[in-house]
């Protein structure tokens, strides 16, 4: 049976009910991060918590795809520009269906098809590789403009992170973008304010960034990566644009690292977590209880 991601916004489905499903989603795919991170004791965790609720708004909403097919023609193309970030489209795929939640638990290991960076030789669902930073935009503009020469009705999305905004190439990227009227390429970028040398706005500052954005020509919102109602209807103001032709859309998402588990919220040295063993527990505990809490609200 040919499968795909559920709820989607051509589905008549109220709100609240799309809400609510997004939300599960996030749960979930916070809690295959903490099980996938055990296994290494460290990773990109806070990175992957922190941008769940990104994540799980376009996969559990948004995105088209046949989970039994992941190569097939009809698809749009979900791009993990930031490598690194794989641990959480690994818990995404594997809530799509596209991987099994078993398979999580092989995560950095020897043989695994989930390799702590992303390749996508090895990943279904993976489209790209992970690597140097600043490469996935660029590979964006020219699938998005080889899907319009197809006439192809498939998106391409691709995810950033704010610390890539530091790569001229994305920028050239941008204005391509706009230069060729790619209305079916939506972008996002994870302003987690957090780089591996320290804060965004030390290493190199890119605000305005909105107004960056902007002046490139692309259809900008900006609003709280950890507000999934913020977030879907930021992503269905820009994919009611969506077009062969037009203006790209990208969706600014300022999220909190470690979010959903108080404990990583405010650790130090959160780029690359070390996590002793007797704490992850703790992890999933905290983030039981802040969901049942959401929950009773």
């Amino acid at each position: 049976m040919t499968t795909t991601a559920h709820p989607r916004p051509d589905v008549a489905l109220p709100r609240n009910e799309r809400l609510a499903a997004i939300d599960e989603f996030a749960y979930r795919l916070r809690h295959n991060v903490i099980d996938m991170g055990q296994e290494q004791g460290q990773g990109y965790v806070g990175q992957a918590l922190g941008a769940a609720d990104i994540l799980a708004t376009v996969y559990g909403d948004h995105l088209r795809f046949r989970a039994d097919d992941p190569h097939w023609d009809g698809r749009d193309r979900f791009l993990l520009s930031t490598g690194h970030y794989a641990i959480g489209l690994y818990a995404a795929l594997a809530e799509a269906g596209i991987i099994s939640r078993d398979e999580l638990l092989t995560y950095g290991s020897d043989d695994s098809r989930l390799p702590m960076s992303g390749m996508s030789t090895y990943t279904p669902g993976m489209e790209i590789s992970g690597g140097s930073l600043g490469h996935g935009l660029p590979i964006a503009v020219g699938m998005a403009l080889g899907l319009r020469h197809q006439d192809s009705p498939a998106r391409v999305f691709n995810f950033l992170s704010d610390g890539e905004l530091d790569e001229g190439s994305t920028w050239e990227a941008a204005m391509s973008a706009h230069h060729h009227r790619l209305g079916n390429l939506i972008a996002m970028v994870d302003i987690n304010a957090l780089q591996a040398d320290g804060a965004t706005s030390g290493v190199l500052s890119t605000e305005p960034v909105h107004d960056k954005w902007t002046a490139c020509g692309w259809r900008t919102y900006r609003v709280d990566g950890n507000d999934t109602g913020a977030l879907l209807d930021a992503f269905d103001a820009a994919i009611a644009e969506a077009a062969p032709a037009g203006s790209p859309a990208i969706v600014l998402c300022d999220t909190r690292v470690g979010k959903g588990v108080p404990l990583l919220e405010t650790r130090e040295k959160a780029h690359f977590m070390r996590i002793d063993e007797d704490e992850w527990q703790i992890c999933r505990d905290q983030l039981t209880a802040g969901h049942n809490r959401e929950d009773v609200r």
